[in-house]
């Protein structure tokens, strides 16, 4: 495993403040290889990155989380990237079918507890997974919402305190705007999801997300009526930054 501190990572994430995606993407192949993978959601500016990895050889190990909740579009869209990739995403799955959750924790746990739901459909199969990477990438961008604004293009987050196992976050995506995922999907033809033509800007499971209007956030329809736009994925581990030092971006281009 590759080793870096926090002093490293922010001098490597602030070097690619102005670099296109490939460049990031061809540093994480030369310092990883398929010690790193992309966790996707088969959002537009995953499918970007992964689009363009793949179209110049660097063949990532790709991953996705079925929740056992997705839309049918979903699983469609995944089949076709596959297909455009000629690679097969695996699906991570809960330890719970969603039949017995509910019989655990009652019906529809996402009306009551969203959180929990989130963490045992979605949390407990990445932790799995990313105990076996050094480098996750995803397509996380800082137009999205308010809690992403300040994301690094590299990051580097403690994984597990007793073992000391430091997990690298790569955003190559972090600069771009929506307009820009949306002009490279149509120059490209690239594949996307259906229900984005619909209104639904940011797409999970079915019972919590919902389309939004002209001027809301990206990540305002999902889990309506609750205090939350993250699922947890982003969330449940502690970043390893500067001691001293807050970490700042230069903001979305």
């Amino acid at each position: 495993m590759t080793s870096f501190s926090p002093q490293q990572i922010e001098s490597i994430s602030l070097s690619f403040e102005r670099a296109e995606p490939l460049e990031i993407l061809r540093w994480a192949w030369e310092t990883f290889g398929t010690r790193a993978a992309f966790g996707t959601s088969f959002q537009g500016a995953g499918l970007v990155a992964m689009d363009i990895a793949y179209r110049h050889g660097l063949r990532f190990p790709l991953f996705t989380i079925d929740t056992g909740l997705l839309f049918p579009e979903t699983l469609e869209l995944k089949r076709k990237i596959e297909e455009r990739l000629g690679v097969e995403i695996e699906s991570l799955t809960p330890e719970l079918t969603v039949e017995q959750q509910a019989e655990v924790y009652g019906a529809e746990l996402w009306k009551r507890d969203p959180d929990h739901c989130c963490y045992m459909r979605k949390v407990e199969p990445l932790q799995k997974k990313l105990a076996h990477l050094d480098a996750w990438i995803t397509g996380l961008r800082r137009e999205q919402s308010e809690t992403r604004q300040s994301i690094g293009i590299v990051e580097l987050y403690e994984f597990d305190e007793a073992t000391g196992k430091n997990i690298v976050k790569i955003n190559p995506m972090s600069n771009w705007s929506r307009a820009q995922v949306w002009d490279y999907i149509k120059q490209n033809n690239l594949p996307y999801h259906p229900l984005h033509d619909l209104g639904y800007r940011s797409i999970g499971c079915v019972p919590c997300t919902r389309p939004v209007g002209e001027g809301d956030s990206e990540r305002a329809g999902r889990w309506t009526g609750f205090n939350k736009t993250e699922c947890g994925l982003h969330t449940f581990m502690k970043k390893r930054e500067v001691l001293g030092r807050t970490n700042t971006v230069n903001g979305s281009r």
